[in-house]
């Protein structure tokens, strides 16, 4: 679209009209730049339970907004249409989503010696200190080269695979095939990993839910939602940030199948041997992640508390 200059706005301007007084040098978006604020952050919440992931996403609209996305312990990511503060500091709130409460969620911060601090107030009213890092770019190797297959179940045992947070577990094993027979604790790997192949394969009884959380840290969606539309939290997407081009689901009750390639950031995702995504990037973590290192190795989790799941033939290739 076509904009007038300075200029020549000046030039058409009446005499009798008086001009407006001229802006700062340095604009509150300007200063945000130029400190760092930009970009993304992986941040660590502090609770009386323990410390809690979260993830934020600053950048600039038009000509003087600064604008984000945020996601919380829970949920997925939600936008931020408005970030007030000045060039080190940053206010926000947004509507609950998933937490405690019908308030909003409310984040203050400030830039200190490269990472950021300050205090979240969730809906419920509960008030915590937080700190945030910048997010690694993690570009791996586009051509791995890919080590020896590892099949991570046995026949009738959990051996190497562990209930999270210490949770009861009800998951179980027989014949080949992992059990979670009812909505309870989600289970991990004791074994961590970086860049990895992944195949897959799950069933779900009608209207029941999971997800394959790779590292820990990025779930990619499981869900009956045969005959849906994508969406980015529904089948094979990437919770809350990449939807999948079609959804490749088979009805419930029937044996699904992904096989998943995450390097550094970017995954592929094909399901039921469909390519539903393609090479894209993995933004950030989604709620519900181990932690927000997002650098670091993880385990490959299988959430278990959104209902009956049924997994077998997990095999990881990693890279070397």
């Amino acid at each position: 679209m076509w904009r007038p200059s300075l200029l020549l706005l000046t030039l058409l301007l009446p005499p009798s009209t008086p001009r407006a007084a001229a802006r700062p040098t340095v604009t509150p978006v300007v200063a945000a730049i130029d400190s760092g604020l930009v970009g993304r952050w992986d941040i660590t919440i502090q609770t009386p339970d323990g410390s809690r992931p979260s993830w934020l996403e600053l950048w600039v609209s038009g000509r003087d907004a600064l604008v984000g996305r945020f996601v919380g312990i829970v949920g997925s990511a939600r936008p931020i249409a408005a970030v007030q503060g000045g060039g080190d500091s940053i206010h926000f709130a947004i509507p609950h989503q998933w937490e405690n409460g019908e308030g909003e969620l409310t984040v203050d911060g400030r830039l200190t010696s490269g990472r950021l601090m300050g205090s979240m107030t969730f809906p419920d009213g509960k008030r915590f200190v937080w700190t945030g890092v910048h997010a690694p770019a993690m570009r791996g190797d586009v051509t791995p080269s890919w080590g020896a297959p590892i099949h991570l179940l046995h026949a009738n045992d959990l051996g190497g695979w562990q209930a999270r947070g210490g949770a009861q577990n009800q998951w179980v094993v027989t014949n080949g095939v992992l059990r979670s027979p009812h909505s309870g604790a989600n289970i991990e790997t004791t074994q961590r990993f970086k860049d990895f192949k992944l195949h897959i394969e799950f069933r779900y009884p009608k209207e029941s839910n999971s997800g394959v959380y790779l590292r820990g840290r990025h779930e990619v969606q499981i869900q009956d939602d045969f005959g849906l539309a994508p969406m980015d939290d529904r089948f094979s997407g990437v919770y809350g940030f990449i939807s999948p081009s079609r959804i490749a689901a088979k009805r419930a009750g029937e044996w699904n199948a992904y096989d998943i390639t995450l390097i550094g950031r970017m995954v592929t995702v094909v399901a039921n041997g469909t390519r539903v995504i393609c090479n894209q990037e993995i933004p950030g973590i989604t709620g519900g992640a181990i932690d927000s290192d997002e650098g670091a190795p993880g385990p490959l989790l299988l959430q278990g508390d959104h209902g009956p799941i049924e997994y077998r033939n997990i095999v990881i290739t990693p890279a070397r």
